[in-house]
């Protein structure tokens, strides 16, 4: 196994092409001091926002203009810093373009206060006075709805000026375990040195020698855990802080002011986990499968990786990848396919992985830019569909910048991980249609099990850990390593209850960055479960159901995210969509049995 390469060593065509956001970095400069420039301007508005329809419209557009440009400041320098993480003139840029955006946060604060000043009928009124600020009813709506929460104009400004400083627990979590964790270099099973990183730990655990991944599953832990106690403060300083923020906003827990910014009740929330919860003999029963085809007394955590089958997984290199999610995305219709086609070929991935760069895999860019999609791309069948999953991503934010105004391009994350699974979906379903290889279909079929495994059960076993945490936090109990370990522990015990749940599985939670996303990852697994019924829908219905989807990622955030989803076919507010995955799941692991 070779070792991981530098930057310089990477072609170019493998590389994202951030130049045609900036050309230079003097590019950047200028836009930031453009940007800088404007503070002022904003700032004139306040204290006479809604004096008339004419000055309220002048002003949303000012401030869309300045978010626009923010928004590529932003997007560019965070990009160039995940290159490589030990670059410190990009980490500097990086720290810049979030004071930055702290500045542009204080000098809009007063926004939705001051519209908030005003009754639904006066605010119609201005709409009627100036026709031009139709196009923001449902922003004013929004802003209406979240008065409750919302405080002075002084206090938003204190919050939004605090915005960087509320950051530090991830920034100082990310820039520990990319950046400054080092692990070690074991040898692997043909004797060559490999050395572990966050990017490659979860494929050495799929090595077939037993002895080797359990060595890796050891090393990497007993790595994490000499930096135990800065992290267990960064978490503990991440959730009190979702605990504090709340309080400020006069919501009962941090959990309900997190699902409020996008109107989801709690309740789909707490649907989603005892649902599963209900549902885990289905987990169980592919543990045993995994167990069997293992040929193993009892599986430990270092065997939950392994595919079910006892063959090496095929190598899927780049360029086969894209041939395959190209084909798979066909039932969307020929704009949909030709868009991926062309994106893949326009520099919008980073491709392979490099020393320092940020581990996972993510979808940016801005509204103005094209999609830009980071990878750490390892030539395996996981890889490829997690550039189906970015591309479901990137795809939904080109033809939302396409089809709505700025004020409606941050779509939610709620919906935003539907348009990543249905691709995931689709591809699965193309590839066991048309791959003819009995090898390649084991792991195909593999490949969606473990993906279901790790995206509805995994995501919904950290939502639960994440709400627990924050109950504990929020209930004055200290969170402590141990307790922390305490907690994780039972809840991988109880999805895990045929399995060995060693003390190092304990620690996992130490390898999570999504604890730090303020109750982020529920959504995968709504969405997974939102994705099952929509491709359903769409392979059995055939255009009008790919119709309705496409017309679903055009309306980025013009409406809630619950009616969005209802719109395109699939009620998240009851248990069906995922009941309906769940089953699925248990379909497939029907087939995989008798496969296997």
């Amino acid at each position: 196994m070779s070792s991981v390469p530098e930057r310089s060593e990477l072609s170019e065509q493998h590389k994202w092409d951030l130049e045609s956001i900036y050309a230079t970095d003097d590019d950047w400069e200028a836009a930031y001091d453009d940007v800088e420039s404007k503070l002022d301007d904003l700032e004139a508005f306040e204290g006479r926002l809604t004096e008339s329809g004419d000055t309220l419209l002048e002003a949303l557009e000012l401030r869309d203009e300045v978010h626009r440009e923010v928004e590529k400041v932003s997007s560019y320098a965070r990009m160039r810093s995940d290159e490589d993480t030990r670059d410190q003139h990009y980490q500097a840029l990086r720290a810049r373009a979030s004071s930055l955006l702290a500045d542009v946060s204080s000098a809009t604060s007063y926004f939705e206060p001051e519209i908030q000043d005003c009754t639904r009928e006066e605010l119609q009124a201005l709409v009627e006075e100036t026709a031009e600020l139709e196009t923001y009813e449902h922003y004013f709506d929004d802003v209406l709805r979240m008065k409750p929460h919302t405080r002075s104009a002084e206090v938003e400004e204190l919050l939004s000026d605090l915005g960087e400083v509320f950051g530090a627990p991830s920034d100082a979590y990310n820039m520990l375990t990319d950046a400054d964790l080092e692990f070690p270099t074991v040898e692997d099973p043909d004797g060559e040195p490999v050395e572990i990183s966050q990017a490659n730990f979860t494929k050495l655990l799929k090595t077939p020698d037993r002895e080797f991944r359990q060595t890796v599953h050891e090393e990497f832990f007993e790595t994490m855990t000499g930096v135990r106690n800065t992290i267990g403060s960064t978490l503990k300083n991440q959730v009190k802080k979702d605990v504090k923020l709340a309080e400020a906003r006069n919501y009962d827990t941090a959990r309900e002011a997190a699902l409020d910014d996008a109107n989801i009740p709690t309740d789909v929330y707490d649907n989603l986990v005892d649902t599963v919860d209900d549902n885990l003999d289905k987990l169980h029963r592919h543990t045993d499968l995994k167990r069997e085809a293992l040929g193993v007394d009892e599986v430990k955590m270092w065997d939950l990786y392994m595919p079910i089958v006892d063959s090496e997984s095929p190598e899927v290199g780049y360029e086969e990848a894209k041939d395959h999610v190209v084909e798979a995305v066909a039932p969307l219709g020929e704009d949909y396919q030709r868009r991926v086609a062309d994106g893949l070929e326009s520099r919008w991935v980073d491709v392979y992985e490099n020393r320092g760069k940020r581990s996972g895999a993510y979808s940016g860019g801005a509204y103005d830019t094209q999609p830009f999609i980071l990878m750490n791309y390892q030539d395996d069948i996981s890889s490829m569909f997690t550039l189906a999953h970015e591309l479901g991503h990137s795809l939904h934010s080109q033809y939302t910048s396409e089809e709505q105004p700025y004020v409606y391009s941050q779509y939610e994350i709620f919906v935003a991980e539907v348009a990543s699974t249905v691709n995931e979906a689709l591809l699965v379903n193309h590839l066991l249609d048309t791959v003819e290889d009995d090898h390649f279909r084991k792991h195909i079929l593999n490949e969606y099990l473990e993906r279901f495994r790790s995206t509805l059960y995994r995501q919904t076993l950290f939502a639960d850990v994440e709400q627990r945490l924050h109950e504990l936090t929020a209930a004055g109990e200290a969170l402590t390593p141990d307790r922390v370990d305490e907690v994780y522990g039972e809840r991988k015990a109880a999805y895990y209850a045929n399995a060995d749940v060693d003390e190092y599985i304990e620690r996992e939670w130490m390898r999570i960055p999504h604890f730090y996303y303020n109750f982020y990852v529920f959504q995968y697994s709504t969405g997974i479960s939102a994705a099952v019924a929509l491709v359903q829908d769409i392979l059995e219905e055939g255009q009008p159901a790919a119709d309705r989807y496409l017309e679903f990622l055009e309306r980025g955030s013009s409406e809630y995210p619950l009616e969005l989803l209802r719109e395109a076919g699939v009620d998240m507010s009851t248990s069906e969509p995922i009941e309906r995955a769940l089953d699925v799941y248990d379909e497939r692991l029907g087939q995989a049995e008798d496969l296997v």
